[in-house]
């Protein structure tokens, strides 16, 4: 039985010089916050188009320090969408602020125009657009509707590095925009790492003070609610390694994402949008009634899928009583019915049409 994994951080990695990289920094003697974090900051925003890049630890503290940075306070209420794993809403919960939940987009499963449009007249503080599963968001419209209520907009691009659409890419749209680097994602890290970058010099000036303690100078908190989220320079280094390859390998995950369409186009799925550069296929999202009895079927053949993401946010245990004001019922339906299929660089042909054969079995035979 041929066995295929989720993802593979040994293919993901092959073609960088991680190990060069790691070498680099043993040798230089200095881990945190030096040259390499430097150098990486310049050549992401480079590669983004924008200013200013300043790395934290994680994806998850880049969103909290982009929203502190922005001036949300406790009790105001924040925009976001449900069905994109929590992130966000960890993120306005650790403010004390209160996510005031939309509905998404039928078709991509983001922040639906409409439902935004009808969220900003409550005002909110903020608004967070998800680019999920690889797909960007209409940032068009969602950037116009912003500015016209004069709500600061931040990007979550956790899922969507080299991600364009317009010619201008995810990152380079909002206010202020947040990465993550975990290993699996589409430029990945050999552990947490994150960043935040944007066009305006203020808010990258407050969010490299919050990332350590609040300090400005050093030792002399002047910012409130710093923390301690520095990028160590040996996941600098890695980045730097990998940034070279990144849109190589998007487009890989972008034919794997296309033999994929081709071959279970016919059948009763939603299959996600694919073929342009606004989807770099960070996964790939099926949506089937019959998802949980799919994943069975692929897992008795080897097959790894995936639920990304099973419990919308308002749901979630912890939080039950958080108020969703807006209807979300596209949001319910897809945390019900979606599926990730194994879609990573390095990923063999023969992976590939074993996953889609498999697909196929399970419909043809009455799944």
């Amino acid at each position: 039985m041929l066995l295929v994994p989720f993802f593979s951080t040994e293919y993901a990695n092959a073609n960088a010089s991680v190990e060069d990289a790691i070498r680099r920094v043993v040798r230089s003697n200095h881990f945190i916050l030096g040259r390499e974090v430097s150098a990486f900051e310049d050549e992401f925003a480079a590669y983004i188009g924008v200013e200013h890049c300043v790395t934290v630890a994680s994806g998850s503290d880049a969103l909290e320090l982009a929203l502190r940075a922005l001036g949300v306070n406790r009790g105001q209420s924040v925009v976001t969408v449900a069905n994109a794993g929590f992130y966000g809403s960890f993120a306005i919960h650790a403010l004390g602020a209160e996510p005031l939940y939309v509905d998404v987009d039928r078709t991509t499963l983001t922040l639906s125009v409409q439902a935004l449009e009808e969220a900003l007249r409550l005002r909110p503080a903020a608004v967070i657009v998800t680019h999920l599963y690889g797909q960007m968001a209409n940032m068009g419209a969602i950037a116009d509707l912003c500015s016209a209520a004069c709500v600061p907009l931040v990007e979550d691009c956790a899922q969507s590095h080299g991600a364009s659409l317009g010619g201008h890419k995810a990152g380079a749209w909002g206010d202020v925009s947040c990465f993550s680097f975990y290993p699996t994602k589409n430029l990945g890290a050999l552990g947490d790492g994150g960043c935040v970058v944007t066009r305006r010099a203020d808010l990258a000036l407050g969010v490299r003070a919050l990332r350590q303690y609040g300090w400005e100078p050093k030792y002399t908190v002047v910012h409130p609610h710093g923390c301690n989220s520095r990028m160590d320079e040996i996941q600098a280094a890695v980045l730097r390694a990998k940034l070279r390859y990144l849109d190589a390998c998007n487009a890989e995950r972008s034919r794997i994402a296309a033999r994929y369409a081709e071959t279970l186009a016919d059948l009763p799925l939603v299959l996600p949008g694919t073929g342009g550069p606004e989807h770099v296929a960070h996964l790939y999202v099926v949506q089937t009634p019959a998802r949980d009895a799919l994943r069975a079927h692929l897992a008795a053949v080897g097959i790894a899928a995936e639920v990304h993401y099973p419990v919308a946010d308002h749901h979630q245990p912890a939080y039950l009583g958080t108020p969703t004001p807006l209807d979300l019922a596209v949001t319910e339906q897809a945390c019900a019915q979606v599926l990730s299929l194994p879609c990573f660089p390095g990923m063999s042909d023969d992976a590939v049409a074993h996953v889609a054969q498999s697909v196929r079995r399970f419909f043809v035979k009455g799944g």
